[in-house]
Formats: C-alpha cells, sequence, structure tokens
C-alpha cells in the first residue's frame, strides 16, 4: 500500500490497508503531516484478484502540523482525552495535570506504579524523636534541577508554603501545617498542629520548585486558574524529574526529552527517552491513533472498542480497577437556584428531592449499556481501596422509581421541576454518555434536565467559584484515606477546605470532626469519628454516586508496565521490549 499527500512525497508503505487508512486519519488529526489547506491526500489501495483499482480521497485539512520526525525506538507517544490544565505545580490538583507534572516535576515520597510508597526526593521520614507533632524528612544529596542548580532544604521550605498559599489548589492537603523549616541543607522538620500521622500521603503529589527560579521568573504566586490568569510557570517549568519539557502547545502537543542529569538514571528502567503526549478528545480519533501506530499508548480506551483494540496484532489492553468514583453533586445551600425553573426556592435543599433524584439513577443500566461492564456501581464516594470504605454503605445505592416518585410529591414536586446538569466531556470514561443516561432516568419522577456538557478546563471552574447547581465530578483518593474526601468535597468551603464542595452543604460539627482527624493517633477512634462523617454524608444524600471507574490502558505490545490505581502513568517505570 501506498499513500501519497500531494506534492508531500512521503512515500511510507505499509502492507494492511485498514491500518494504512487508520494512519492517514490520525496524522491529519494529530499534525504529524504537514498538510495545508486544500491539500489532497490518495490512498492507493491494492485489489484482491486482476489489477489494480485506486482510491482517491480528497480531504481540505485545516490543521497546520509540524513535519513527521524521525524518532528512535525509545520514543513514546502518549495520548488521553485530555490535557494538563497548566504546568504550574501548585496550582491545580487534578488527575492528567499531575500526572504530566510527575514527568517533569518531583514530590519528596511518590507511588509507585503499584500504589505503593517509594522514596523521591526524601530518601526517608520518620516523626521526630520526643516530639510527635514534628515530621523530619531527610533530602537526596546531588539532585540537579533542569538548569543545572541544586537542590537543597530551602526548596521544599519554599514550595510547600507555596502550596499552602491562597490560589494553590493543594492547601487542603497541607491544612494540619504550622510550619516548614530547614535544619541543614538537606533536612527539612514539618510542624503540625498535632500529631498527624497520615502527612506522608498527603505528599505524594506535592511537587517541588526551585526557589531561586521561581524567583528570578516572577513565579513565587501560585497561578490564579479560575481567575483565567497566566504566569511564566504556567507555561515553563524546571523541575528535578526524568524529563524535561522540550515544547508545548495546549491541547495540541507537548514534547519531553529525557533529564540526562537525573538522579534516577540507574535507579528506574528510564527506557523511554522521549514522550510525544497529544491530547485527543475525540475518542474514535484516539482509537485510530492507536490501532494505526500514531501512537503507542493510550490511557482511554472507550468501552466499545476494547474487543477491537485487544484483538489487533501488537496492540494490547490492560484492565485493573482504579482508585476513583463518579459522581454527581447538587447545590443543596443555595437559596434559589439559577438553572431552574423554581422561583423563590430550592428543590435540592429538601433532602427528600436529593434522595429521589438518587433513586432514579440506574447504576446497573449505566454499568451495562455505556460502561460495557467496565465500571463497579457505587453507593458512596469512597473506592474501596480507601480507609472508611464499608460494602454496606457502597451497596446502599438502590434503584426505585415509584419509591422516588413518592418522595418527590411528598416534598411538593409531584409535577417535577427543570434544572442544568454540568457535564465535562474529556475527562471520565464515556462522562457526556452518563450524564445523557441520567437525563433520561430523572425524567422518570418528572425531573427534566437540560444537559450542558463541556471540556474541564470550563467545567470545574463552574464547581470551584459556584456558578453550578447539579455537576458531574469523579474523585481519586491519592492518600487511600477519607479525610481527604472530607477536606475537599464535604468540609465547609473556607480559604483551607472545601474547595471543591459545590454542594453548599455546611455543618460545624461535621467540620470540627474532620479537623480532628489530622491529629487523631488512637486508630479505632480515627475510624469512629470516619464512620460519623460517612452517617451524616449518607444521611444527607450529599452526592449521588454512580461508579467506580475501570481503567482500560491500550497499548503497543512493546510497551511493559501495569496500570497503576492512580491512572498516573510515571514513564520512567516503562520498560520498552
Amino acid at each position: 500500500m501506498l499513500w501519497n499527500m500531494g506534492k508531500q512525497g512521503l512515500g511510507q508503505s505499509d502492507p494492511n490497508p485498514i491500518r494504512a487508512f487508520y494512519a492517514c486519519i490520525a496524522r491529519s488529526f494529530l499534525g504529524h503531516v504537514p498538510v495545508k489547506r486544500e491539500t489532497t491526500m490518495t490512498l492507493t489501495l491494492p485489489t484482491f484478484g486482476k489489477g489494480r483499482v485506486a482510491t482517491t480521497l480528497m480531504l481540505s485539512a485545516a490543521i497546520l502540523g509540524a513535519g513527521l520526525a524521525p524518532v528512535s525506538a525509545e520514543t513514546l507517544r502518549w495520548a488521553r482525552a485530555g490535557d494538563s490544565l497548566t504546568l504550574d505545580p501548585h496550582a491545580q490538583n487534578e488527575g492528567p495535570t499531575h500526572t504530566l507534572a510527575h514527568q517533569i516535576y518531583e514530590p519528596l515520597i511518590i507511588r509507585d506504579m503499584s500504589g505503593a510508597f517509594q522514596p523521591a526526593l526524601a530518601t526517608d521520614w520518620a516523626p521526630k524523636q520526643g516530639d510527635p507533632n514534628v515530621w523530619v524528612f531527610n533530602l537526596r544529596q546531588g539532585v540537579k534541577y533542569h538548569d543545572g542548580a541544586d537542590f537543597t532544604a530551602e526548596d521544599v521550605v519554599f514550595s510547600i508554603n507555596r502550596a499552602m498559599s491562597e490560589n494553590s489548589n493543594m492547601k487542603e492537603l497541607l491544612s494540619s501545617v504550622a510550619e516548614v523549616r530547614a535544619t541543614g541543607d538537606h533536612q527539612v522538620e514539618i510542624v503540625t498542629n498535632g500529631p498527624n500521622p497520615i502527612l506522608p500521603s498527603n505528599l505524594t503529589n506535592l511537587f517541588m520548585m526551585d526557589k531561586g527560579w521561581a524567583e528570578a521568573n516572577n513565579a513565587v504566586d501560585v497561578q490564579d486558574v479560575e481567575g483565567g490568569e497566566t504566569t511564566f510557570a504556567a507555561t515553563n517549568t524546571n523541575g528535578t524529574g526524568a524529563y524535561k519539557l522540550v515544547s508545548r502547545e495546549p491541547d495540541v502537543k507537548t514534547v519531553l526529552t529525557i533529564n540526562d542529569g537525573y538522579w534516577g538514571r540507574n535507579e528506574f528502567p528510564m527506557d523511554v527517552t522521549e514522550i510525544v503526549y497529544t491530547p485527543i478528545q475525540n475518542a474514535a480519533t484516539r482509537v485510530a491513533a492507536l490501532l494505526s501506530g500514531e501512537v503507542d499508548f493510550i490511557q482511554d480506551v472507550p468501552v466499545q472498542d476494547l474487543n477491537r483494540v485487544s484483538n489487533t496484532d501488537g496492540l494490547v489492553v490492560k484492565t485493573a480497577p482504579q482508585n476513583r468514583v463518579i459522581f454527581f453533586g447538587m447545590n443543596m445551600g443555595a437559596a434559589d437556584l439559577k438553572n431552574d425553573n423554581v422561583d423563590g426556592k430550592n428543590p435540592l435543599a429538601d433532602v427528600r428531592v436529593r434522595r429521589a433524584m438518587s433513586m432514579a439513577i440506574n447504576r446497573d443500566a449505566i454499568q451495562q449499556v455505556v460502561m460495557r461492564g467496565q465500571s463497579q456501581p457505587a453507593g458512596m464516594i469512597a473506592p474501596p481501596f480507601v480507609n472508611g470504605w464499608t460494602a454496606d454503605m457502597d451497596g446502599s445505592s438502590k434503584t426505585d422509581v415509584a419509591a422516588a416518585k413518592a418522595l418527590m410529591a411528598e416534598a411538593g414536586y409531584g409535577d417535577g421541576f427543570a434544572i442544568q446538569l454540568d457535564c465535562p466531556n474529556d475527562r471520565y470514561i464515556n462522562d457526556e454518555a452518563i450524564c445523557q443516561a441520567a437525563v433520561g432516568m430523572l425524567a422518570q419522577i418528572g425531573i427534566t434536565v437540560n444537559l450542558d456538557a463541556k471540556p474541564k478546563a470550563q467545567h470545574f471552574p463552574l464547581i470551584t467559584n459556584d456558578q453550578t447547581d447539579f455537576y458531574m465530578l469523579g474523585w481519586g483518593v491519592p492518600t487511600y484515606d477519607s479525610a481527604y474526601i472530607f477536606n475537599f468535597l464535604v468540609h465547609t468551603r473556607g480559604s483551607d477546605r472545601g474547595s471543591w464542595n459545590g454542594t453548599g452543604f455546611s455543618n460545624t460539627d461535621v467540620d470540627a470532626k474532620i479537623v480532628s482527624l489530622e491529629s487523631e493517633t488512637d486508630l479505632a477512634a480515627r475510624n469512629a469519628t470516619i464512620q460519623d462523617i460517612w452517617t451524616v454524608v449518607q444521611d444527607e444524600q450529599l452526592y449521588i454516586p454512580i461508579h467506580h471507574q475501570v481503567l482500560n490502558w491500550g497499548m503497543s505490545d512493546k510497551v511493559n508496565v501495569d496500570v497503576s490505581p492512580e491512572d498516573d502513568p510515571k514513564f520512567k517505570f516503562f520498560v520498552l521490549n
């Protein structure tokens, strides 16, 4: 088979005409071929039998792509549905943003591909002898930033203080921290308000920045993402990580290259020497890119394409449960909603309405029809990985349309009401399709739902800025502890907690219990408090749990890696066969 791109004369051949066809299409979307406006793409297919037949595809391409550069065997082309929201490592607490950051920056402690703790920029850590309110971290020596500067304790002090600042989306993780101090060039102490046994778990996505670089480039302050600010740190990087930034065009392509001076060159496989990251929102195009060989690895194989990918020679699908729950949030705190048809009151303020909405959702149908079996129906917004999860709570959500209608009538909404559902369309597996299914299910109890789906970059600020009444959200728990969920999603929204609590729920007793988890060292007492908080969350129906996600990574069979429950590939761990 031969395809030609106008006068570009690529002259590349592939014995598999279907694979080559996908390559043509994928290349035009990915920008790997220098396609100009009104470029003619000619696809010549061999016939089976006598003679030859030429088929010409005329495509008007409006994409200006970079040329197809030769790549070595160590290049890994990576795609997923959505891009990182920013390069500022403290501005957004969001999975894809952290995943890209993990290649460039490093925390004190990381989780490996199995989810286990592993030393990163700290070699060891422990509570200080004689003072349980202090954690001591001994830092790795000889580490250099990408620009050659030394990594020292003053960078840790700077980075943690920066992450606790107003615009940081990471401050909830550090809400118990009273002080960070350097006790040597390679040792720091983190002082907490009372003993905090889970502090190390809160640091695995807390990245270290070079203080001198930040000061020199006016990047001391964290980017205000919700305010639309762009800063030097949002578009440039200087980390200690295994890979350095070469180029970045947000939502188009990011290129990273290996850090030859990386401290871990002899500790990790480091088979991948170049990463080409291409966000591809359209699921069909993303799969076409994998099928064609245009990308080697995608994190989010659509459930409808799993068999197709796994049955293709040279490709592999690896599956594992994810440490993430998908759910709907409801603005129960407002006196009146902006996007409903009920004047002067808020139907979501009535717990009977919230319970009715949950009872109308058929999670089994979503699992079978929308997710093709690739999900686990949920009754609480904690994954089974998390301390505090219980099978009883997780199995508590039942579909009962008749009972839901009765609750609606009892609450005074027997005729229903209309409301807008805000949904992302490039973040979670089949996110928009799940929302579409919910629209139909809620219609059965008289609730007319107007669906507004948009990219995550526009969707998430609606939640953090209190601009949505009814919304989809997914939540992973990198600390594997319920306190992480409570700090972000249950505590009253304030300066240091509750930044993702778009429900308006506020309970001073619950808030006090959440804060107490940070310093409770009696495990039995702590777990009892966790269960008390979950009882309130469940009884109040703060959220409508949908399901626990299942991860499906698609990859070339040259890639050898296990699926991370955090959905956060760290490419220094990858082995290329």
